[in-house]
């Protein structure tokens, strides 16, 4: 029981050390293995096997007295789970790619409103939607427009500046 206890321990430790050192088994060798697992030599999915190997063996061993053969391949069948669910996660969460960050130049063409009003060649302020956020920013105009006015932005002046036009309908 204790070889059990301390294997399923050491996968604990491994999968916290793989936080850090992910990717150095695969790196490993001049990147000769680069690629040929496809994952399946990460640290997490080493440590998941290793941990739920231990811990499954350990479980079966002290529930029954079917001895340490018995034990030692219910470890193996729970380790096998464990890496797969691991790799399978890991590929996953590989997968899933956010959207590209908003920009300034983003807002170009976008309607809004005037918070605060814009003097001719002078600087306002003006609320407008950034990827569903709203976003307060100076803005300038080349005509003045009124607080609450519907403005049309034309260009980005700067991260927190834009030149807008007012709507006419």
């Amino acid at each position: 029981m204790t070889v059990f206890l301390g294997l399923g321990i050491a996968g604990i430790v491994l999968l916290a050390l793989s936080l850090i050192f992910d990717g150095i088994l695969e790196g490993l060798f001049g990147g000769v293995l680069d690629g040929l697992f496809d994952g399946l030599l990460s640290l997490p999915v080493i440590a998941g096997f290793m941990s739920m190997f231990g811990f499954g063996g350990a479980i079966m061993l002290g529930t029954t007295g079917l001895g340490a053969g018995a034990a030692t391949g219910v470890g193996v069948v729970a380790g096998v789970a464990a890496g797969w669910l691991a790799w399978k996660f890991s590929r996953a969460l590989m997968r899933d790619q956010t959207d590209a960050t908003p920009r300034g130049t983003d807002l170009v063409g976008t309607a809004g409103s005037v918070v605060t009003a814009i003097p001719a060649d002078g600087y306002g302020e003006v609320l407008l939607r950034l990827g569903g956020q709203p976003v307060k920013l100076a803005a300038k105009s080349a005509v003045p427009v009124a607080r609450g006015a519907e403005i049309w932005v034309e260009a980005s002046l700067s991260s927190t500046s834009v030149t807008v036009r007012p709507v006419e309908r």
